[in-house]
């Protein structure tokens, strides 16, 4: 509709326009005149306020067309006026047939019992994420999660809508100056009174309007060069953004849960290939970069075998830990396989560079015949060899291993 496009466009150019002269304006100094000081304030006051300003301009612009006889204007519309009674949540539902139960209520819910929370703290995590890097301060996601919950409790009592973090009234508020929490209180109060005694006067707020509001909040927050600077940093990184960006025109949750999953393949696949340095010697030495991790035992296991047998003569192996500071029971599980299928080709696996809790993991397992060098040149020079040969002796297990058939 021609209408709604001219009036939604004139909005966004006012409130570009009211946003641009606040930024530029000058702070008056103490010895200034009264009037300049006046001045200062009512333009400060006109654009700080320009939400309000534009909204209610608009509502007359369309009141004055609907008492013309002609609307152009697509109108927000009769609003039920009143707040809902508080009282305790249906745990029934009457229904044409007789009563639903609860447990009826909670199966037809589905997937959603457990969507529905977890989409609004993720919406909620995220705006609070972009608005503290924004903005320069830190939040504390479980403390987010808390409030969410508290909030849902008390909400039920008046049969209201899942509560969660509002992308598009957080960037208002934002380009309002609002800059502490008083200012959900305040929001909230206004809220409670038009539901109470201003809904008529909503009928005539034209939606083009309300669109320019939030449109104009939330088109700041859009980083464009971000695309530029993960293509030159990381290029990978790039996947989750632009799922996350794409599917957000179809649904802003949706983009939210597509990109955490996106993210969380990728932090996976990162965890079950770790960079693996495999130096040839007396014995092959092997050292990851990262921590050790059960994903990543299938990688470490073809790695260290095709190397090992494919060195001329096979080699001893010795897998630097320097960089491993936990381990659980199938990392130990997969290192005894690892061991047991080494020993078939007559070659030997230790250890060496273990960290206190590592080695104390892998001394409890009881591994057979389990190797331990206190330091890299020392496992080179004994040259992997078991206990007996030249040099320092490594801690050694000889008991059978409890962790894998004979």
């Amino acid at each position: 509709r021609a209408g709604d496009a001219v009036l939604g466009l004139a909005c966004l150019a006012v409130l570009a326009g009211l946003r641009a002269m606040k930024s530029r304006l000058p702070q008056p100094a103490c010895m200034e005149p009264l009037a300049a000081r006046l001045s200062y304030l009512i333009v400060w006051t006109s654009a700080t306020a320009r939400n309000a300003l534009v909204v209610l301009f608009a509502g007359l612009v369309a009141y004055s067309f609907q008492v013309m006889g002609s609307q152009p204007l697509t109108l927000t519309g009769s609003i039920p006026q009143g707040l809902p009674a508080f009282r305790l949540p249906r745990f029934s539902m009457a229904a044409p047939n007789g009563t639903i139960p609860f447990r009826s209520m909670v199966e037809d819910m589905g997937v959603g019992l457990a969507v529905v929370p977890l989409m609004g703290l993720l919406e909620t995590v995220a705006i609070a994420k972009a608005f503290a890097s924004q903005n320069d301060y830190r939040i504390d996601p479980n403390q987010e999660l808390l409030a969410l919950g508290f909030a849902n409790i008390l909400g039920s009592f008046v049969s209201s809508y899942p509560i969660t973090g509002s992308f598009g009234r957080t960037a208002v508020n934002a380009q309002s100056g609002v800059c502490t929490p008083a200012g959900g209180l305040v929001t909230g109060a206004l809220v409670l009174l038009s539901l109470a005694y201003l809904t008529s006067l909503f009928y005539y707020i034209p939606k083009a309007a309300l669109a320019a509001v939030i449109i104009s909040a939330v088109v700041p927050m859009f980083d464009a060069g971000i695309f530029r600077t993960l293509w030159r940093v990381k290029r990978l990184d790039l996947v989750p953004l632009c799922v996350t960006f794409l599917l957000c025109f179809w649904e802003v949750q949706y983009g939210i849960v597509a990109g955490v999953l996106v993210s969380g393949i990728l932090l996976l696949y990162s965890i079950a290939r770790p960079p693996i340095k495999v130096s040839e010697g007396d014995v092959l030495l092997v050292q990851l970069g990262s921590s050790l991790h059960f994903p990543a035992m299938e990688c470490l296991r073809d790695t260290v075998c095709s190397r090992a047998l494919a060195a001329s003569p096979p080699g001893s192996v010795v897998l630097d830990c320097c960089h491993i500071s936990s381990i659980d029971y199938t990392v130990v599980v997969g290192l005894a396989e690892l061991r047991q299928e080494l020993r078939k080709h007559g070659l030997s696996l230790a250890f060496c560079s273990l960290q206190d809790p590592v080695l104390e993991v892998l001394l409890s397992a009881d591994l057979e015949g389990f190797q331990h060098f206190p330091s890299r040149e020392e496992a080179e020079r004994c040259g992997g060899a078991e206990p007996g040969g030249g040099g320092m002796a490594p801690f050694t297990s000889t008991s059978e291993s409890s962790l894998l058939p004979a």
